[in-house]
């Protein structure tokens, strides 16, 4: 391998197991929020103690993610040196804020959470959470923004050979950041409401705490409801953009070679392994692909015939991974709405003994999202500016080698570590 796939795996190794803890972080903390909040206005003791034991789950899988992340940030000026001063301008300006104003809001208040029981006033310790759940998700929302300006770059100029900043209004208001932000952060609270309610199920069926994990699990199921259908909707709204702003991307998704109007979606596809057309194309439903990409179903859809082939994202796996987050997707709000029909009589609820191995599959759709989103953007690092392969450091292939391995053993321990902890205080239960 040389240099840039090294790199490219490295970053995506890092990533992915940076990710593993932030969609929990960010969801998990709105929820302990919520049940601090019920603890407040009820007085109910019970709330408090859910607080606590779902905060603690909270806690350790933040930690985590912090040490985790710090390594992506370095990447940028050792793997990608070459797009950091290209768009350092933009991009870097958008991290600098997020970890100093979010970032430095979220590690502030959760010491005062996490050292304030029993010193601060109820109202004062739950706004203390609130602030933690809020900054969580704005640092969600600056990041997400630094990657819309790689999908849709605005409010840059062209200086000395670089993108420097020209309106930072523009910036911040991408449609694409935004749309990305409304997708990812009620798939996280969804996250949430499944791992609550996978845990919580583990409980119910030992007849642990069943009072305790009962009311857990009914705002974990409310969240979970809720949110896998706005996640859809999310999607959808996403998908339109990606179809303006990004018709390769959307091609590769769909596997869609011909431009044309009235565009069909095939209800049996697979892209050819060589990439060259569809070596399975069948049961097609006219106009489905326009409608679902620009809510007409007359519209024209480009096809990756029509793309230069330089141009192209690698289709077979982007297409995989839509397919695979789209029936993930399809399933989550129909688990969901049957937990709601049995939410007054969960001993008798079928899927009961099978929500805790449901828990990693909210994962595999988030890391499915994000590979199409970042698979389907190559061969761009910065869609129609920078190429992946302009934009890596001019380094010796044996010292990525020997970063990746190191990367990739240190992750391995940290995620040992966090899984051994999250069993241990999940199967212990409230104290």
């Amino acid at each position: 391998m040389d240099v840039l796939m090294l790199s490219r795996l490295q970053f995506a190794a890092a990533t992915m197991f940076h990710f593993i803890f932030v969609p929990l972080t960010l969801g998990l903390s709105i929820l302990v929020a919520i049940m601090e909040t019920r603890y407040v206005s009820t007085g109910d003791e019970t709330y408090k103690r859910m607080a606590k034991f779902w905060g603690k789950l909270f806690l350790i899988n933040f930690a985590l993610g912090v040490v985790t992340g710090i390594t992506l940030e370095f990447q940028f000026g050792t793997n990608w040196s070459r797009y950091s001063a290209y768009v350092g301008d933009i991009f870097g300006s958008l991290l600098a804020i997020e970890a100093t104003v979010a970032f430095f809001l979220e590690s502030t208040f959760i010491a005062v959470w996490v050292f304030g029981w029993d010193r601060l006033s109820p109202k004062m310790h739950c706004f203390a959470i609130w602030i933690v759940a809020i900054a969580s998700n704005l640092s969600g929302l600056w990041i997400l923004l630094a990657n819309g300006f790689m999908q849709n770059p605005v409010g840059y100029v062209m200086r000395n050979g670089r993108a420097e900043l020209d309106n930072f209004f523009d910036v911040i208001t991408n449609t694409t950041g935004l749309l990305q932000f409304m997708h990812m952060i009620p798939a996280a609270i969804m996250l949430a409401g499944f791992f609550i309610m996978g845990i919580s199920a583990w409980h119910l069926l030992r007849k642990n705490e069943e009072a305790f994990f009962t009311r857990s699990f009914k705002i974990g199921m409310g969240a979970a409801l809720i949110f896998s259908v706005l996640v859809a909707a999310g999607g959808h709204i996403h998908g339109n953009n990606t179809a303006l702003m990004q018709p390769a991307k959307l091609a590769a998704m769909e596997s869609h070679w011909e431009t044309q109007t009235n565009a069909p979606m095939y209800l049996l596809q697979m892209p050819s392994l060589t990439e060259d057309g569809n070596m399975i194309q069948a049961l097609p439903i006219p106009g489905l692909l326009s409608f679902l990409a620009f809510n007409d179903v007359n519209a024209e859809v480009t096809g990756l015939n029509d793309i230069p082939e330089q141009d192209r994202p690698p289709v077979l796996l982007t297409f995989l991974s839509f397919r695979l987050m789209v029936g993930l997707g399809t399933l989550f709000p129909l688990v969901a709405g049957l937990a709601f029909l049995f939410r007054n009589r969960l001993d008798k609820f079928p899927l009961l003994r099978f929500l805790p191995w449901m828990i990693p599959l909210p994962y595999i759709a988030i890391f499915a999202g994000w590979t199409v989103t970042e698979v389907g953007r190559q061969p761009w690092i910065v869609q129609g500016l920078m190429r992946t392969s302009d934009a890596v450091s001019p380094l010796a292939t044996s010292q990525v080698v020997f970063s990746f391995v190191m990367l990739s053993l240190i992750y391995a321990l940290l995620g040992a570590v966090d899984i051994f902890l999250m069993m241990k205080y999940a199967r212990k239960g409230p104290e």
